[in-house]
């Protein structure tokens, strides 16, 4: 896909008037509309300041049919999730589940006695957590500590344990933030970041540099217990040891389902949650760094584009892309089965997500798809959207330095243009 170098001004109304006459009156409908969407989107840009760009291209005929300041890099901010969930998709493949598991080490003696200790040890799952949570905060959809109760009492037979509980979260690293928070703690992730998360990283009473692994194996004694599963021990955070058995698994929603939580909401914990993944499937570490090393390297060699990545959620300023190449991500996954995940798992203008409250009672709305990103002094829309003429067409705009709420006004503005073409 190739930029598109338009022709504007008198030079355009000059070539268009001499033209049209001999157009049949088909083409030069044609013709009028797309200088009507050129014309608009322009004006819009205009309005919004000379922080902004954009970029429109018709996958139904095969061609850009806007774009202003298309290559200039910006902080994509939400944006970001969008290169995540394609790494995602590509490596590990939509049907791909996380394990959170429980291995024992001891042995089991007469009468459903475990003689030892079990370890909890988180796989970063992001969705692990109590059954109440899991429902109230993903419609029921995730791993929960009962799956794994219910294992080990009525498939293992337990019923009694001599030694302790112990959560170990070594698959990832223990910075429980990201780059734009130096790896502190950050209200903004609405989450603790650990490779074993309970109820998205609470740590309840819990202190000390394993917090949320304690907190997640004081969740599970507590559910065994009332289960009326016998502890002799307490719980606490530890490896799991060399030669443990495993006895117990609760595998997360897949992958496609991840994306459907994570993307129409904007959920910055899932995004940086399934970054840290990727860098310990395939980075060589379950840290920030090493994942968004495998996003960029993915993002290079699946579409030929270089985006600087540096978190999985676009909460840092440091992550720059441009509007081009966020539309050349669209435009080129669109016919493939990445493309179709991705697009069924954005936002729907007017009705779901980030984008439930906006567009409504216009064309867009339903008939838009679209991932938003929001810092301050910030604001940026892309997606797909289905036009009056039966084509699809991708667009990315961003509109930055200027207040949240007037970019959305122009954002809006751009892709009811789009949807109207």
């Amino acid at each position: 896909m190739k930029p598109l170098r338009l022709v504007r001004g008198p030079l355009l109304a000059a070539i268009l008037a001499a033209s049209m006459a001999s157009l049949a009156p088909s083409v030069a409908s044609a013709q009028d509309s797309l200088a009507e969407l050129q014309g608009d989107l322009s004006h819009q840009l205009a309005l919004a300041g000379p922080a902004d760009g954009a970029y429109v291209y018709d996958l139904s005929a095969k061609q850009a049919v806007f774009s202003e300041r298309a290559t200039t890099m910006r902080p994509p901010a939400s944006v970001e999730k969008l290169y995540t969930a394609t790494t995602a998709l590509d490596l590990m493949g939509a049907s791909t589940r996380l394990a959170t598991t429980v291995f024992g080490v001891g042995h089991m003696a007469p009468g459903g006695v475990w003689e030892g200790s079990l370890y909890l040890r988180g796989g970063g799952d992001p969705t692990f957590g109590s059954t109440s949570f899991i429902h109230s905060h993903y419609g029921g959809v995730g791993a929960s500590v009962s799956a794994l109760v219910s294992e080990l009492v009525r498939t293992d037979g337990i019923h009694s344990i001599t030694g302790s509980i112990e959560g170990d979260e070594s698959y990832f690293d223990s910075l429980r933030g990201e780059p734009s928070s130096d790896y502190q703690w950050d209200p903004f992730l609405e989450g603790t970041l650990s490779a074993l998360a309970f109820n998205r990283g609470e740590t309840g009473h819990e202190s000390g540099p394993h917090a949320p692994a304690a907190f997640a194996a004081r969740a599970l004694r507590g559910a065994l217990k009332a289960d009326g599963v016998s502890i002799r021990g307490g719980s606490g955070a530890a490896t799991t040891p060399a030669g443990a058995v495993q006895l117990a698994v609760a595998q997360s929603p897949t992958v496609t389902q991840l994306l459907a939580l994570m993307l129409p909401p904007s959920d910055n914990f899932f995004a940086e949650t399934l970054v840290k993944d990727l860098g310990a499937r395939y980075g060589g570490a379950g840290t920030t760094a090493a994942g968004a090393a495998v996003v960029t390297k993915t993002i290079a060699s699946l579409l030929g584009i270089h985006p600087h990545v540096v978190d999985g959620s676009g909460l840092s300023e440091e992550d720059k892309t441009s509007p081009y190449q966020v539309a050349d991500l669209l435009v080129e996954l669109a016919p493939t089965s990445i493309g179709t995940t991705l697009r069924d798992s954005l936002a729907v203008a007017g009705r779901t997500g980030t984008l439930e409250l906006r567009m409504r009672h216009t064309r867009a709305a339903g008939n838009c798809q679209g991932k938003t990103g929001t810092l301050t002094g910030v604001s940026n829309l892309v997606g797909y959207c289905q036009a009056t003429d039966g084509h699809t067409l991708a667009f990315a705009i961003f509109t930055d330095g200027i207040p949240t709420e007037t970019a959305h006004t122009f954002q809006d503005n751009m892709a009811i243009t789009v949807a109207d073409y």
